[in-house]
C-alpha cells in the first residue's frame, strides 16, 4: 500500500503550521463532522488510532475483568489486545473462507453466558454481515463493535459500512485508504456517548482544551474519571480533511484494478481471489488470493520467487492465536481461520500501480502454477 499524498496535503499541514494551533482544534472538529457525515453517522470523535478506538469503545461499553469478548483471530493484533487493554477476556472465534470475517454462526459456537462484546472486523475492506450481525448481537443482548480499520469507502446493504453501527472504530494509518499519518476515529449516533468519548480522550476534562483556550472568560476544568490522552493533532486533521475529499476516487480506482485482477487471474486454477460479497462491496484495501491445494507452489514458495522478482506481495492476514503473545490462551479449533493465514497472500495494489506491473505479476503467478 502507497498512500497518495501530494502537494494539497502538504500546503494543509504547513497551514495548521502557520496558524499556530497544531494541537487538537478546530481542524480535528471539521474533521469529525465531515468523515461521519461520509460514513454516515450521527458524531465522530478522533482519535490517535484505530487501536485506542478500539479501547474507547470497550470502556463505553463498560467491558472489564470477567467479561469475555468475541474477536477473529483472523486480525491485526490490536483486535484482540483492545480487549486485554480493559481486563476483559478474547475469545477467538472462526471466519467465512470466502470473506475472512466473523459469521452469526461462527460467533454463536463460541459465545458464553459471560460474553459482553463481539468485535467483528470488516476484514481488508470486505463488509462483513452487518443486518445479520447487528441483528444476532441485539438478540444476545451483547454489544456489538465495528472494527471498520480498513473500511473506509466500502458499502454494505447499499450503504456506507460504518452507517447505522452502534459503534465503530476506524484506522487512518498509511496502509489505509485515506491516511492522517497515525490516526483514528469512533463514530456513533448516541451524542451523550460522542460526549464521554470526546472526554475519555482527552484525560477526562468536562470541556476540551479547545474550547477552554476559545473562552473569553477564565474555565476551571474539571477532571471526570480517570481518562487517557488520545487525541488526534490538528496537522494530522488538517491532511485528513484533504484525504477525505480523495476517498470516491481512490476507492473507484481500487476498484477497477481489482476488476483488472479478476479478469488476469481468471483461469489459473488453485487460485481464488477475494471478491465483494453479496450483500455489499469492498474498497479492496487488500487485494488477497488464496492459493489451493491445486496450485502448483505453497503460498511461501510464491512470496519467495515474487520477491525474488521484485514484487512486494505480502503474506495474508495474520492469526493472532498463533503469535507469541497469545500462547497462553487454548482456542478452539479455527480451520477456516489457520487456512486463511497460512495458504493467502496480498498482491500489490495501489494508485501507482500501472496495467503492465499488474501483467508483470499475474505472470508470476501463472508460471509458478505451471499453466
Amino acid at each position: 500500500m502507497i498512500p497518495q499524498l501530494g502537494e494539497e496535503e502538504a500546503q494543509a499541514a504547513a497551514e495548521a503550521v502557520r496558524s499556530g494551533w497544531v494541537a487538537q482544534g478546530p481542524r480535528v472538529a471539521r474533521f469529525e463532522q465531515d468523515f461521519a457525515a461520509t460514513v454516515g453517522a450521527g458524531h465522530g470523535v478522533a482519535v490517535s488510532s484505530c487501536t485506542t478506538a478500539l479501547h474507547l469503545a470497550l470502556v463505553l461499553l463498560d467491558v472489564g475483568p470477567g467479561d469475555e469478548v468475541v474477536v477473529p483471530s483472523l486480525s491485526f493484533i490490536a483486535t484482540a489486545n483492545a480487549v486485554r487493554y480493559v481486563g476483559a477476556t478474547p475469545v477467538f472465534a472462526d471466519v467465512d473462507l470466502d470473506t475472512g470475517n466473523l459469521t452469526v454462526e461462527t460467533i454463536d459456537a463460541v459465545r458464553t453466558a459471560r460474553t459482553r462484546a463481539v468485535i467483528a472486523v470488516h476484514q481488508g475492506g470486505v463488509p462483513f454481515d452487518t443486518a445479520g450481525l447487528r441483528k444476532a448481537a441485539d438478540g444476545w443482548g451483547v454489544g456489538l463493535v465495528e472494527d471498520a480499520a480498513c473500511a473506509a469507502g466500502s458499502t454494505a446493504y447499499g450503504q456506507p459500512a460504518g452507517a447505522g453501527a452502534a459503534i465503530a472504530a476506524w484506522s487512518f494509518h498509511p496502509r489505509k485508504l485515506i491516511t492522517t499519518g497515525e490516526g483514528g476515529m469512533v463514530t456513533l449516533d448516541d451524542a451523550e456517548g460522542a460526549a464521554r468519548l470526546r472526554r475519555l480522550r482527552e484525560h477526562g476534562m468536562n470541556v476540551s482544551a479547545a474550547d477552554r483556550h476559545a473562552s473569553a472568560q477564565p474555565v476551571l476544568e474539571a477532571y471526570l474519571e480517570t481518562a487517557y490522552n488520545y487525541r488526534m493533532t490538528d496537522i494530522q486533521a488538517a491532511v485528513g480533511l484533504v484525504q477525505l475529499g480523495r476517498l470516491p476516487g481512490l476507492v473507484a480506482q481500487r476498484r477497477a484494478l481489482a476488476a483488472r485482477y479478476h479478469e488476469l487471474l481468471a483461469d489459473i486454477d488453485g487460485l481464488v481471489p477475494v471478491r465483494d460479497p453479496a450483500y455489499g462491496q469492498t474498497n479492496y484495501q487488500s487485494f488477497w488470493v488464496l492459493l489451493n491445494p491445486s496450485y502448483g507452489v505453497s503460498r511461501d514458495e510464491a512470496l519467495a520467487e515474487l520477491a525474488g522478482r521484485g514484487v512486494s506481495a505480502r503474506r495474508g492476514i495474520m492469526a493472532a492465536h498463533l503469535e507469541p503473545a497469545y500462547a497462553d490462551m487454548t482456542p478452539g479449533p479455527l480451520p477456516v481461520t489457520e487456512r486463511l493465514t497460512r495458504d493467502s497472500l496480498i498482491l500489490p495494489l495501489h494508485h501507482a500501480l500501472s496495467a503492465d506491473d499488474q501483467d508483470f505479476i499475474v505472470g508470476i503467478l501463472r508460471e509458478l502454477s505451471g499453466r
